[in-house]
């Protein structure tokens, strides 16, 4: 790669770093100066839990994206978007446990084993913590098949949030209605490469034995 390339390559990962962090930025500038409205605790909790979903559905929609489209150069940033929805998720939880309950640890407690949409929030990020230890490529290799296997939890941990958000609903299941077809076709779309996978395969083994059986 030239210069000009290396150059490009990393202005575009500090453009995108940037644009990720924004959120969290502009949520403390918002809180600094009171923009934040009549409940800004739960607006805190709400924003930082709203991008944590968001970079989690950003980083499944990196794949179809880019075999869509042909923009291969998206799969670079597929982890930092998978570390943004960890860090979003881990502020969400932190601003809960700080606006909401006061760090008072029976209540907390309660929250999390009482509650079902905290439940399947907590899971979920628990479940993000595994991924977000082994998302550098020295674990890559360390682990190898079961890096892969591993991070395949990030199915369950979407369904899980998917949980959270519709467990939280009062009246308005248009944000959920949303997240939910976009999860669906984000699954979707890899059960049926998959499946086209696995015929594929199929086809190209009974084309070897086939081949073989008239060669003898």
């Amino acid at each position: 790669m030239d210069l000009k390339g290396k150059w490009l390559q990393r202005s575009r990962w500090w453009l995108i770093f940037t644009v990720s962090a924004l959120p969290v930025s502009l949520l403390v500038y918002s809180a600094v100066n009171q923009q934040l409205g009549a409940d800004p605790a739960k607006e805190i909790v709400l924003e930082l839990g709203t991008w944590a979903i968001n970079f989690l559905w950003i980083t499944l929609a990196i794949t179809p994206v880019r075999k869509m489209f042909g923009w291969n150069w998206l799969a670079k940033y597929r982890r930092m978007m998978g570390l943004y929805s960890f860090v979003y998720a881990a502020l969400h939880l932190l601003a809960f446990a700080t606006f909401m309950v006061g760090w008072n640890w029976k209540i907390l407690i309660i929250e999390i084993t009482e509650r079902p949409y905290a439940i399947v929030g907590f899971i979920a990020l628990l479940l993000l913590l595994p991924l977000a230890v082994t998302s550098t490529k020295a674990m890559q290799r360390r682990l190898k098949k079961r890096w892969s296997t591993l991070h395949k939890l990030v199915y369950p941990i979407a369904l899980l949030s998917l949980l959270h958000i519709i467990w939280q609903i009062r009246s308005d299941f248009s944000e959920a209605l949303t997240y939910g077809l976009l999860l669906c076709f984000l699954l979707g779309y890899r059960f049926y490469q998959s499946r086209l996978k696995s015929a594929s395969s199929v086809k190209r083994s009974a084309g070897g034995i086939k081949l073989k059986t008239q060669t003898n």
